[in-house]
């Protein structure tokens, strides 16, 4: 029971928010330096992939992999411009996956552009494996994915991610951009949500 006081995992996991966590998996730092690494590779394969100064499309997908693309392109140097996609596989207030589709359009002028997805989570794969045959029937001349986390025990599909931060159990995970119900967001850490706290 809590006495009102602020402890210092409140002040950095977000207070009442943090009592809905059952354990930390990442903490900021570690996944502030994962994501320095993520980009430090990604450049490197991109200049062994493409004509020096050639730019990239990077496609985030919306809205869980907001926090980790700015962090991401801010330690790339390639020149990009940046299109977001929406794909649904969660509806509202849900761990449940439901079916996987596209919502609204993709970004426009992809016509022999080499396309770079960024996602928070791959789970089960099949929204990676949507965008990679929507992008390539787009266009895109090459296809690089990039994603913050994955869960091996879910994976459906054959397709795997170019590059993956971390890899976790089979639990829902909250924070750093992932949410439940669109709450949790804002933690900077990424943490396994107690049953108790899923409607």
């Amino acid at each position: 029971m809590s006495d009102g006081s602020k402890t210092e995992d409140d002040r950095m996991y977000g207070g009442a928010m943090h009592d809905d966590i059952s354990e930390v998996l990442l903490d900021e730092t570690t996944i502030a330096a994962r994501v320095r690494e993520l980009a430090s590779d990604l450049a490197t394969h991109l200049a062994s992939t493409l004509p020096p100064d050639e730019p990239i499309v990077l496609v985030p997908v919306l809205t869980g992999s907001l926090v980790f693309t700015a962090d991401l392109i801010r330690h790339l140097p390639n020149k990009m411009r940046i299109g977001v996609v929406t794909v649904s596989s969660y509806d509202g207030a849900t761990t449940e996956r439901r079916a996987t589709a596209l919502r609204g359009a993709l970004p426009a002028d992809l016509e022999g552009k080499h396309v770079v997805i960024v996602d928070d989570i791959f789970d089960t794969g099949h929204t990676m494996s949507l965008l990679d045959r929507e992008l390539r029937h787009a266009g895109a001349s090459g296809i690089t994915s990039v994603v913050l986390l994955s869960k091996p025990a879910r994976h459906e599909v054959d397709l795997r991610p170019d590059f993956s931060g971390f890899e976790i159990p089979d639990a829902f995970v909250v924070g750093y951009g992932l949410d439940y119900d669109g709450h949790y967001r804002n933690l900077p850490c990424i943490g396994i949500l107690r049953p108790e706290a899923i409607k």
